[in-house]
């Protein structure tokens, strides 16, 4: 493999590097500004067609949007609230805010000139551009004309700010022309008067000229621009600037034992505190007003480094309007039909109810597709033998085959649970109408638990079989119950009829919709509580292990790795002699291959067509390897703040396809990026004689004999310090995994 390292722009002073580079610990702000990158090198992949590389490039702003909104607006309720807050950096609020906002400066800065530089330029080689005036013929503008006259101009409200106007209200990431004007006469900087005029956002942002060899897309904000005359008569205009404001999204609430009624008035109202929040950011496009800018300043108390000029278009998502026009929408990557589970090749065959009374089944989506849990609970809901049903949710699909199920099961008079997250970031008003959608059919709905977000995925049919037996049929999940982002995210997830799940499983359900307090589960570690705790006690283990001479070795993927204790535990077992491969999608605060400390890690990233959203945690366990899979990343939040699950994955095969994920992932080299001791990324590519290795190509390959063979260590093949019990054990499970996987058909 080779590799080549991410360039973007350094607008740090080399002493804070050397400040932050001293530091055993990577800042989870900062390291989520390289994740942002390795996005935004997904775009610069000339592999892919201008329409896939637009989508990167919409992404990036986004998630940048998103960034503001939460990261930067928690690190403001440190700053605006006078309470201390210290960076894993070493840096303290004031010092961290000037070097965080001058590394998005740098990563906007390089993210505009790559678009105007290297994507712009191939749009009309594609049969599409991004208009301006001149491209205009007078059939154009007449079309133009009637449009904004007819459409637009009776949604537009000039909103003035002078000594009898007070300071609007403008809206969260809304394009707002600051227009300037004075009166005929007036010839002095105190005649000046400002006026803001937002850009509908119910509008589409381009009005298309379809001209047959190429479709033009004009900005709304330009055709606003052209006939301003029409709103400021008999005026003078002296400037307009266009820009967009991000505010604080960034909350907590203060929750109680109040009644459930209470407690969704208070969401409600926390959400409509977003739209007046403190701002964090402004956009403005190139030469923009100083004098407007100096009143938006001192207004909403920032300063140059929340002001983000932009000689581009503002708000890159609006590019999902031309990624998603019909002439071009076929262009965009399709992931290819999903195979059937390794673990349930007959599915289409048989009844899923008889199938999972004696098999487990994982699935791994979107190479396994979620249709079969869609099945299940959808033939749950008609099914006149099952009793009730029990699901967390956390995001829905829009138009969510989970709720009309759930809604079919309530009105067949079947026990339906649903603990719905109503704090889940960004869907809460979805999830609040939702649940009462449920509410109202009968459901028992519960919104939450007190001062916890949960966000563990968990769902269980009970089920009266024949001779009055009770089956409960158990899914556990990583990924959410939403059928349209199955499709996109990477997942796993378990479906058993095993009594030890179902148990577990129910044990928890009583305890986040009731008041138990369980103090064990056999197959489940949960946060908050001991999820900790346990996961450290097997990191332990590995470094005892290999402080005794024994084979050890970790390999875990999850989104996100923040949390300091986990990570001190990763150095000590490092320190101990154990190999650690962390395979971390997003934004990661351990810093590998620093001598002494952690010398045996290793970390890597992968981005690409599908959004790597699994966790799995594989420890070797002396040879009996011990595999989690859940909902949980290795975070401060997950750990405390949370409600969280991992569960054990105990048959032989189900564990082996575990295994086999965590190997694909270790083996990509076409959308890894390897974390360097100095917290940048270097990008794997295969070398001359190598050939590429796909993660999201080869999953849609796999084969059972395949699975059989997955390692994640060299060491695995030698023989062990085991007892002799210990080998007649090991080797029983993989007699009972042959004979699994010889039963059944290629």
């Amino acid at each position: 493999m080779f590799t080549y390292q991410l360039m973007v722009e350094d607008c740090m002073t080399y002493t804070k590097k050397d400040t932050l580079l001293k530091s055993n610990y990577i800042s989870r702000d900062l390291s989520w500004i390289n994740f942002n990158t390795r996005v935004l090198d997904q775009a610069k992949n000339i592999t892919r067609n201008i329409f896939e590389r637009l989508k990167f490039m919409a992404i990036t702003a986004s998630n940048l949007d998103e960034f503001f909104q939460i990261r930067v607006g928690s690190l403001y309720n440190y700053i605006d609230y006078g309470k201390e807050r210290i960076d894993y950096s070493g840096l303290r609020e004031q010092q961290f805010r000037k070097t965080l906002l001058s590394e998005v400066q740098s990563f906007y800065k390089h993210q505009i000139d790559y678009f105007e530089r290297s994507l712009r330029p191939e749009f009309r080689k594609n049969g599409f551009d991004i208009a301006s005036q001149e491209d205009l013929n007078e059939k154009d503008k007449e079309g133009i004309e009637d449009y904004f006259m007819n459409i637009v101009y009776p949604m537009l409200t000039p909103m003035a700010y002078d000594g009898y106007h007070s300071f609007p209200i403008l809206v969260n990431k809304m394009l707002t022309l600051g227009v300037i004007t004075r009166n005929p006469g007036g010839g002095k900087d105190n005649d000046k008067k400002l006026s803001f005029v937002q850009v509908p956002q119910n509008l589409p942002r381009f009005y298309t000229i379809d001209k047959g060899d190429i479709i033009l897309f004009m900005p709304l904000e330009d055709i606003i621009k052209w006939h301003i005359d029409k709103l400021y008569r008999n005026v003078e205009l002296i400037s307009m600037t266009l820009f967009r404001i991000t505010r604080n999204g960034d909350f907590s609430i203060e929750e109680s034992d109040d009644i459930e009624e209470q407690y969704i008035e208070e969401i409600t109202r926390k959400l409509k505190s977003r739209k007046t929040a403190r701002v964090v950011r402004i956009e403005a496009e190139s030469g923009y007003s100083e004098w407007m800018m100096k009143i938006l300043k001192e207004r909403y108390e920032i300063d140059n480094l929340n002001v983000f000029e932009n000689s581009s278009i503002i708000d890159y998502t609006c590019l999902w309007q031309i990624i998603n026009h019909d002439e071009f929408k076929d262009n965009l990557f399709v992931a290819p039909v999903p195979v059937k589970p390794i673990s349930f090749p007959t599915y289409d065959e048989e009844d899923p109810f008889e199938y999972l009374k004696k098999n487990d089944v994982l699935l791994h989506q979107p190479y396994n597709s979620m249709q079969l849990v869609l099945d299940l609970l959808e033939r749950a809901a008609e099914d006149p033998n099952v009793l009730a049903i029990k699901i967390t949710i956390y995001r829905l699909a829009k138009k969510s085959r989970i709720t009309n199920a759930l809604l079919k099961a309530a009105e067949n008079g079947k026990h339906v649970s649903v603990l719905f997250e109503v704090k889940a970031r960004f869907d809460e008003e979805n999830n609040i109408r939702e649940g009462q959608r449920l509410q109202k059919a009968g459901c028992f709905v519960v919104y939450g638990v007190n001062r916890l977000k949960t966000h563990t995925k968990l769902m269980m049919i009970v089920r009266k079989e024949d001779k009055g037996k009770v089956t409960r049929y158990v899914h556990m999940s990583s990924g959410n119950y939403n059928e349209d982002t199955a499709r996109l995210y990477t997942d796993i997830s378990l479906l058993t009829t095993n009594e030890i799940y179902a148990h577990d499983v129910n044990e928890f359900f009583n305890a986040i919709t009731g008041h138990s307090m369980p103090e064990k589960y056999s197959y489940l570690i949960t946060a908050p509580g001991n999820m900790r705790q346990r996961l450290i006690e097997l990191i332990n283990q590995e470094a005892e292990n290999a402080r005794k001479g024994l084979p050890a070795g970790i390999v875990i993927k999850v989104n996100s790795l923040q949390d300091l204790a986990i990570i001190d535990a990763f150095y000590q077992a490092s320190n101990a002699g154990v190999p650690i491969k962390l395979i971390v999608r997003g934004m990661c605060c351990l810093r590998p291959g620093r001598k002494n400390l952690s010398e045996n890690i290793y970390v890597k990233s992968i981005v690409g067509n599908f959004l790597e959203h699994g966790r799995l945690y594989y420890f070797h366990n002396n040879g009996d390897p011990l595999v989690y899979g859940g909902s949980a990343d290795m975070m401060v939040r997950s750990f405390d703040r949370r409600i969280e699950s991992l569960f054990l994955i105990t048959d032989p095969l189900l564990k082996q396809e575990a295994i086999n994920i965590l190997d694909y992932n270790l083996k990509d080299n076409v959308n890894s990026y390897v974390l360097l001791e100095d917290g940048t990324y270097v990008k794997i590519a295969p070398s001359k004689d190598e050939a590429e290795f796909d993660t999201h190509v080869e999953f849609f390959k796999v084969k059972k004999n395949t699975v059989l063979k997955a390692k994640l260590f060299d060491f695995e093949n030698k023989p062990t310090a085991d007892t002799s019990a210990k080998k007649k054990t090991t080797r029983k499970k993989k007699n009972i995994l042959t004979e699994k996987l010889n039963t059944e058909n290629e």
